[in-house]
């Protein structure tokens, strides 16, 4: 490709969770074009079936991509990766970059062998992150941790809404075992957990490796695509399914982001 190609991306996810990826892809590819798309209006998708889910994410992705007609798609979400990926790639040519739980990683890192893996639900029953543990746990115990509120607290938390510690705490606590051998290593299986980083570390009973993926996705898509161009340095726009009004707070986390909510049609409740 020529050098002054300005390549597309689109970056989606069910809420704001995304952005922890989008932010990594700006730190590399700051010549790329970023879209920011959330199906906020079918947050969480852990409450989906399966196949409603599926049928969804193709839905509001489809009407993404015929739209924007992006060069590349990344799905920032585990949940909607590991089920709705086979479905988009078969219907567009485009290439997709999805989101999985960082157990090989988290495994090879571990000195104790003792890791956790903090999802939502959906993803800890999901039996591609079973066959992740099994071809790639390396020895390790690896514990499963579905947290049914810490997505829900991070959106609030961006939302400028109060999020207490002993919530937060009691979402984590799970995720660190000591039979002997303390957990050293924990996967934020969830795009929307690294917003909450900082408070995690806070709240952890003892120090851990945190394992995000976000840098890995950013490196994946940076190389399906052609060589760096100049910086683009434009605001990022972002689409919401619900058409909702972003609050003053949610605005300010948005531009902590390099993101503007997008005035537009372009999308519509599914």
């Amino acid at each position: 490709m020529a050098g002054k190609t300005i390549y597309s991306v689109l970056v989606f996810d069910s809420g704001l969770g995304g952005l922890t990826v989008l932010r990594e892809i700006e730190r590399l590819r700051p010549d790329l074009r970023l879209i920011y798309a959330a199906d906020d209006a079918g947050f969480p998708y852990g409450r989906l079936a399966n196949d409603a889910l599926v049928q969804r994410v193709a839905a509001v992705v489809g009407r993404l991509v015929e739209k924007i007609e992006p060069d590349l798609v990344v799905i920032a979400c585990n949940t909607a990766s590991t089920l709705a990926l086979p479905v988009l790639r078969a219907r567009f040519s485009i290439p997709f970059v999805g989101t999985v739980p960082a157990i090989k990683p988290a495994c090879e890192r571990s000195k104790t062998k003792r890791v956790s893996v903090l999802a939502t639900p959906g993803t800890v029953r999901r039996d591609y992150t079973q066959a992740l543990i099994r071809d790639f746990g390396g020895g390790c115990k690896v514990t499963l941790v579905g947290s049914e509120r810490l997505a829900s607290l991070a959106e609030a938390a961006l939302r400028g809404e109060e999020v207490s510690s002993a919530d937060i705490r009691a979402e984590i606590e799970p995720c660190f075992a000591d039979d002997g051998a303390r957990t050293d290593t924990i996967v934020l299986a969830c795009t929307h957990y690294p917003l909450m980083l900082d408070r995690l570390i806070e709240l952890a009973p003892w120090p851990v490796i945190w394992i995000d993926p976000a840098e890995a996705i950013a490196r994946r898509a940076s190389s399906l695509l052609g060589a760096p161009g100049e910086p683009e340095n434009a605001q990022v726009e972002a689409y919401f399914t619900s058409g909702d009004e972003p609050n003053p707070a949610l605005l300010r986390s948005l531009a902590h982001f390099g993101v503007k909510p997008a005035k537009s049609d372009l999308l519509v409740p599914v």
